[in-house]
């Protein structure tokens, strides 16, 4: 009888070369555009576009990646994971640059695709990397510290505006994102991962391909209400009267306790053994009760609910690729590049959606639709574990 989905992994110990490389690999990925959001206030005027070109670039940004996800996750298993995460580096080492002499918006606009191809392949490529690379009792861990690489380059970008943007220009926070990405492309691994020994790799079609499909939805939804949070809660504290400081610090408490909370709970996923998707859904019903603070509107409720919302809301991407990536262990790359689909596009509709309900009804509801999404992506990703648990009992070969 095959073990259930999220089954306790045998014990190891864990090297921290392999970590390190497919942090950095998958925090270069996502530079491109959480640079072109920090900065978007010194770009706009040396560019001259407005707000709404600023969110279509973005959203280029997650539609390359929505397009491209689940093709790159089957190139990344054929090319090997040293070899795709050296071509992802190389690829935003290519985007960066391009924004670095953008002369117009419409280059901005390539880079950004270029940026999106490159970390379509970084996120799978990194995965299949530590799942090779990290075995046991750590993996967990060590995929809440490669989730962690998204919080990391929004603080990143968010230090680049004074830093940088402010003094010697944007071009050059860009230019700094080349450099560092070169880096790690030199730097890459170079040695030989020893193969999956659970098998032949799943066809991921058919059966195999269901629960993928319906899990990648339910990280869709909670994807789209997490974009709508790091995009709108500095002005969303505004308008319920904090002030622009107050906001802002609160943006940072709130990044930095999701940051913190995925890597507890990718220890605790290591000492707990199993059943992580039960613990993915809790964890979006929670940060459900974190908007609904939100949509409140009063100071002390969004003070309340900010870190309710990151540190639960946000914070369960590294326990859902640990579940992926165990019950898909001989194509981890492949498997979380099809999942991997719903989160672009959650990133991508999520802030456009919430933007028209703010213009057109007000915060409340828009962060009210925000928790309803939360809440309907933990159901979701409930029934995505059923078609799991059922796909995996009836494979030939255990799932891990």
């Amino acid at each position: 009888m095959p073990p259930p989905p999220d089954a306790a992994p045998t014990r190891a110990r864990i090297d921290p070369r392999p970590l390190a490389g497919a942090v950095a690999v998958a925090t270069v990925g996502v530079l491109p555009v959480f640079l072109t959001g920090a900065m978007a206030v010194q770009m706009r005027a040396d560019l001259g576009f407005g707000a709404t070109a600023l969110g279509s670039a973005v959203a280029v940004f997650f539609a390359t990646g929505a397009l491209t996800s689940a093709v790159a996750g089957r190139v990344s298993e054929a090319l090997g994971p040293g070899t795709a995460m050296r071509v992802a580096a190389a690829g935003s080492v290519v985007a960066a640059c391009v924004a670095a002499l953008a002369p117009r918006y419409g280059v901005l606009v390539a880079a950004l695709v270029l940026g999106g191809l490159a970390n379509a392949v970084a996120q799978p490529a990194a995965n299949l990397y530590i799942a090779r690379a990290v075995a046991g009792d750590r993996l967990g861990l060590s995929l809440g510290v490669k989730q962690s690489a998204v919080p990391a380059a929004t603080l990143l970008g968010g230090l680049a505006v004074p830093a940088v943007a402010l003094t010697v220009g944007w071009r050059w926070a860009f230019a700094a994102a080349a450099a560092a990405g070169a880096v790690v492309a030199a730097a890459g691994p170079g040695r030989r991962l020893p193969a999956p020994t659970t098998g032949p790799a799943p066809s991921l079609r058919g059966p195999a391909l269901r629960p993928l499909v319906v899990l990648s939805v339910g990280c869709g939804l909670g994807a789209a209400a997490a974009g709508s949070l790091a995009a709108f809660l500095v002005s969303g504290g505004v308008h319920a009267g904090l002030g622009e400081g107050p906001s802002g610090l609160l943006f940072a408490a709130g990044s930095a306790t999701g940051l913190t909370v995925r890597l507890i709970a990718g220890a605790r996923a290591d000492v707990r053994g199993g059943r992580h998707l039960p613990v993915v859904a809790a964890m979006l019903a929670l940060g459900a009760g974190g908007y609904l603070l939100l949509a409140a509107g009063a100071p002390a409720l969004y003070v309340l609910g900010t870190p309710v919302a990151f540190g639960a809301g946000w914070a369960w991407p590294g326990l859902f690729h640990l579940a992926i990536v165990r019950n898909h262990i001989a194509a981890p790359a492949a498997a979380t590049g099809i999942t991997q689909t719903g989160v672009y596009v959650g990133g991508m509709a999520g802030p456009v959606l919430f933007g028209l309900v703010v213009e057109t009804a007000g915060y409340g509801p828009a962060w009210l639709a925000a928790g309803v999404t939360s809440l309907a992506a933990a159901l979701v990703v409930v029934a995505g574990r059923r078609l799991l648990v059922r796909e995996v009992a009836a494979r030939p070969a255990p799932a891990t």
